[in-house]
């Protein structure tokens, strides 16, 4: 079922993702510096650093809403995602949450999924028109996945703010994107609610690449399995977290005395 629900399955070894010479500017200040980064298919990468690193920098340009002074940035090899428009990354298969959650509040739980279906319809037509049983089995394997088919029917502005997070996350994927980006997913939630995140995010990359920029150490710890270090808007460090926590410099830049106690 979930491989006939799912885009095709990532392709362990190649890129899906090259970043080279980046470098992105605000009135002087370099958010970004000749910043080169690259991402497999199926990949969960967590991006982490201090505030300035030019973390969200990269997503924004990634999906196409800023625009850098230098470098490129390859999509699926050949694809440069810097001469494109926002819009147009998206229908590539680039999908983008940003932390705060966006849904349509006083619609339900599955109306809100049914709407962002990939699809050429209208916002009205596309919320009033029959389903296909195939459409249906779409919908129902993505309310499995994030935890709600309980609440189906319940407007969205009811749920809690990790079942929102949950929900916009299963909009992006009847998107059907190759790449999701996350700002914070686990942003504000409780403790229970962080661990079923992580475990999506994991569920999600086995037939999806996913980037992660993420502050909460103790959630990249647990369910990170690449970890990109950015600072003052270039690549420090890269590695499991277990090499992250044992780098000096990222210690001294970042992780601090926590990485000395390791805690």
């Amino acid at each position: 079922m979930l491989g006939q629900l799912a885009m095709q399955d990532p392709v362990p070894g190649r890129e899906i993702l090259r970043v080279e010479g980046l470098e992105v500017s605000f009135d002087g200040f370099k958010a970004l510096r000749n910043l080169d980064f690259s991402l497999q298919y199926g990949e969960l990468r967590f991006l982490i650093g201090p505030n300035g690193a030019g973390k969200t920098t990269l997503l924004d340009v990634i999906c196409g809403k800023v625009k850098p002074s230098q470098g490129q940035v390859f999509f699926k090899d050949s694809i440069d995602l810097t001469k494109h428009q926002e819009h147009q990354i998206a229908q590539l298969g680039i999908g983008r949450k940003f932390q705060a959650p966006s849904v349509f509040s006083t619609l339900t739980v599955f109306e809100n999924l049914a709407l962002s279906m990939k699809q050429q319809r209208g916002l009205l037509s596309a919320l009033w028109a029959k389903t296909t049983s195939e459409q249906r089995e779409r919908l129902h394997h993505r309310l499995e996945m994030i935890g709600l088919q309980s609440k189906a029917r319940e407007r969205a502005g009811s749920l809690s703010h990790g079942e929102k997070q949950w929900l916009e996350i299963g909009m992006l994927l009847m998107q059907e994107p190759d790449l999701l980006l996350l700002d914070e997913p686990a942003a504000g939630m409780t403790d229970s609610e962080t661990e079923k995140t992580g475990e999506l995010l994991q569920q999600i990359s086995t037939h999806q690449t996913i980037i992660v920029v993420e502050h909460d150490m103790e959630f990249v710890r647990q369910f990170a399995r690449t970890v990109t270090v950015l600072h003052e808007g270039t690549l420090l460090r890269e590695g499991t977290m277990q090499e992250i926590q044992n780098d000096k410099k990222v210690a001294e830049v970042y992780l601090g005395r926590r990485v000395e106690r390791g805690a």
